[in-house]
């Protein structure tokens, strides 16, 4: 897949996510609630995580219309967006900038912000559950134990609070791999095992495989992200550039330097690409999971 046919492929899958996201964040939620609830989810974003859940999905078969795939992509997005909502909060990170747009609780306040983000929590496992759309009750049941796994205290959420334990300390390489494979690696292992999920069977190998694959890569994102924290500026990145290092964070570039976790950064990218190849899928069906893997590490913000 050369760079304009990966493009074609995203803008088509993209446009699908925002055409159902618009439509299931439901604007007429009481007392302003869909407007903080679409403020957060609408209009912004890179969308990695949906792309990776149809990649995934198309890889080991799927249509590339399949609405299990894009429940499942819409769902995973939404428990994305209602994180940095509620990560962004004074109580937690206290940021400002997200998305290149003010903070949910800079626009709508304290309250309404954690009430749209645990609102969006519940609508992603909504979205994952419909009864009249032929999602095999099967894989909805799949999706919906892979993506409470990797949204609690098992994955993100325990992340979360190793992240904010950690501030001021010093981790070691294991330490600090643990905490990133649990905060922002897990939902990204999830929409690979998600998609997965919403082919036809897949062969034991090649799931093992794909989740090698899950794993690498949200290393790497969040090896590239410490890098960009101290390389870019807020506007390119839409959020606060510096902050990790101005709040004491533990991160790759802090533990190893700039130059040695840049490295790692491609080394990962090279290890997602041998388990792409491991799979024993086609060239052909892999090809937008290259392209996303290309993305993560080569992207400026």
């Amino acid at each position: 897949m050369n760079q304009v046919d990966f493009k074609s492929w995203m803008q088509v899958h993209l446009a699908r996510v925002e055409a159902a996201l618009s439509e299931w964040v439901d604007e007429a939620a009481p007392a302003g609630l869909g407007q903080a609830m679409r403020y957060a989810v609408l209009d912004g974003g890179k969308r990695l995580r949906p792309l990776l859940v149809h990649a995934t999905a198309e890889a080991v078969g799927a249509t590339a219309d399949s609405m299990a795939a894009l429940r499942a992509a819409c769902a995973l997005e939404l428990i994305h967006a209602y994180s940095l909502v509620h990560d962004d909060m004074p109580c937690m990170d206290n940021d400002v900038l997200r998305r290149g747009k003010p903070t949910v609780h800079v626009q709508f306040g304290q309250a309404q912000a954690l009430l749209a983000g645990d609102a969006l929590q519940a609508l992603a496992f909504e979205l994952l559950t419909p009864s009249d759309d032929g999602v095999p009750v099967a894989v909805q049941a799949r999706c919906v134990g892979l993506l409470a796994r990797a949204s609690g205290y098992h994955g993100m959420a325990g992340g979360q609070a190793i992240d904010l334990a950690s501030v001021g300390q010093s981790l070691s390489e294991a330490q600090l791999r643990q905490m990133h494979h649990l905060k922002t690696g897990a939902l990204l292992l999830c929409g690979v095992q998600m998609g997965a999920a919403c082919g036809p069977d897949v062969s034991a190998a090649a799931l093992t495989a794909l989740t090698r694959f899950g794993e690498v890569l949200g290393l790497a994102f969040q090896v590239v992200d410490d890098i960009l924290d101290v390389t870019a500026d807020s506007a390119t990145l839409g959020k606060t550039a510096g902050k990790d290092a101005a709040a004491d964070k533990p991160t790759y570039v802090a533990l190893m330097g700039l130059a040695a976790a840049q490295r790692l950064a491609d080394q990962l990218a090279q290890d997602a690409m041998q388990a792409l190849t491991d799979t024993g899928l086609s060239a052909q069906r892999l090809a937008p999971l290259r392209a996303l893997a290309d993305m993560v590490v080569q992207r400026t913000h």
